[in-house]
């Protein structure tokens, strides 16, 4: 009992930071942007890394909202982190492989980047794989790629309706179509890939972590 309560101590203090976290960054983001990839104003709500991270500071509002007086989350808060951790892996991921060698690492991880790209991502992931003891299922790991699935739909759509545009004014603002439409339907396919596969490994790694 002793060590639920400290469990659940710790996981208070988490969302708390991951709450402060996620809306100071992209307070600072709207009113201070620095570094590539950043737009001051409502404009930053088009890029999918502040969308996810967003994503994960309502789901921490949340699950700090159900659990007042030591209540339980229940399943639909706990499935959303779940949903949301996987959506900022998956920004984590991207500024690592892709965006990092393309802008620069330094550019990618200072300022607000820094928590949307980094630090929020890993927090979230290891809330769900230290913290959590919901056990998800398939289904679950199937419904992780919801979130790129909206944004790709956003993304996709915008382009269709208004077409790419020239830098700095396109509407391909991840440069996935600089190597033609075929390239940027194999990395979207990468992406709903990656989601699944950052779902799974959290999975393990609970089941891992529990035996």
């Amino acid at each position: 009992m002793g060590q639920m309560k400290n469990r659940f101590k710790v996981r208070k203090i988490v969302n708390i930071f991951l709450f402060i976290a996620v809306f100071g960054s992209w307070l600072s983001m709207l009113f201070f942007g620095t570094g590539a990839l950043v737009q001051t104003g409502i404009g930053s709500l088009r890029y999918f890394t502040v969308l996810s991270n967003l994503f994960a500071g309502f789901t921490a509002a949340a699950w700090l909202i159900r659990t007042r007086g030591g209540a339980e989350a229940g399943a639909g808060v706990e499935r959303l982190k779940y949903i949301a951790a996987a959506a900022v892996g998956l920004t984590f991921v991207t500024v690592m492989v892709f965006l990092g060698p393309l802008y620069g690492y330094p550019a990618m991880l200072v300022g607000a980047n820094l928590f949307m790209h980094l630090i929020t991502p890993v927090t979230a992931i290891a809330e769900v794989i230290f913290l959590s003891d919901v056990e998800y299922t398939r289904r679950d790991n199937a419904l992780v790629m919801i979130s790129p699935l909206l944004y790709g739909s956003f993304y996709l759509g915008n382009i269709a309706i208004n077409g790419i545009g020239e830098w700095p004014d396109t509407n391909d603002w991840y440069l996935f179509f600089t190597w033609g439409f075929p390239v940027g339907m194999v990395i979207f396919t990468v992406i709903f890939v990656v989601t699944w596969l950052l779902g799974f490994l959290m999975r393990k790694a609970k089941r891992t972590k529990r035996d």
